[in-house]
């Protein structure tokens, strides 16, 4: 079987984050194992609290993976703080990491800035140069291009620009800002879109965490890069078209749908 490794904060309501990413990467049929950031106290109404990690602690959990089930890739979400960041890029380097996926999460899609300009600076130093791709929303792509982005023309210049500052792919997704599920991938000089089906369920919460994994998984089993973002955004319209519906706001995924569909069990 093959593993990977999520690096991301523990979402209580289990939507998001660590939860999310165990959920995407086992229902892709891969062994998951993590690292964890913060402590997150959450709901599908929003966050209450964050419990950082020391990253010494941070530091040790890397190794204890590495050094005994070593994974086949390595998914990267939201760190909030630079000597965090400092900790994982240092472990990557140390034990040469495979399929690294880093899901820059600086920027929310209201626009508001959700870590520090000090970790951002470190992000883009030290962490994304590392990446084989990067999966950035449009809020995000905007802060790692320094531009503008207000059409799908735009989306292909950022992401080339963004691509050869950081000498890696880049997944840069449409979102509702453009053009609602269409997402372009720009890697080695070469783009593509992917065109997604608008599927109409307010509950979306992990939907980055969720298609990262994703693509993570599929590296892991060998797919080319092309096909493992096929495969993610294949298994996040599924997980969205299964229409779960749980909790007083935006509510989480079915990260489960392919099981439930197979097992009288799940019905």
């Amino acid at each position: 079987m093959k593993t990977a490794l999520t690096i991301a904060g523990s979402d209580s309501s289990g939507g998001a984050g660590i939860q999310a990413d165990i959920k995407t990467m086992m229902a892709n049929g891969v062994y998951a194992m993590s690292a964890i950031t913060a402590l997150t106290a959450q709901n599908t109404m929003g966050v209450d609290g964050i419990f950082e990690v020391t990253p010494e602690f941070l530091g040790k959990q890397m190794d204890c993976v590495f050094t005994d089930i070593r994974p086949d890739a390595v998914k990267i979400g939201m760190v909030a703080s630079a000597d965090l960041i400092r900790m994982i890029a240092g472990k990557l380097r140390e034990y040469k990491a495979d399929n690294i996926v880093v899901d820059p999460v600086m920027v929310a899609t209201s626009g508001a800035k959700l870590i520090s300009d000090d970790a951002i600076a470190v992000l883009k130093e030290e962490l994304l140069p590392l990446a084989c791709v990067l999966t950035p929303n449009i809020p995000e792509a905007e802060e790692l291009s320094g531009m503008r982005i207000s059409t799908t023309e735009d989306m292909i210049r950022a992401a080339e620009q963004i691509g050869k500052t950081y000498g890696c792919a880049v997944l840069l997704k449409g979102g509702h800002m453009i053009n609602d599920a269409n997402d372009y991938l720009y890697g080695e000089g070469i783009g593509r879109w992917f065109f997604g089906k608008r599927i109409d369920n307010p509950n979306t919460h992990g939907t980055g965490c969720t298609l990262s994994s994703a693509i993570a998984s599929n590296l892991s089993k060998g797919y080319e890069l092309e096909e493992a973002v096929k495969n993610a955004k294949e298994y996040l319209s599924g997980a969205l078209a299964a229409m779960l519906d749980l909790g007083k706001g935006r509510g989480p995924m079915n990260h489960g749908f392919m099981i439930a569909e197979n097992s009288p069990r799940f019905l």
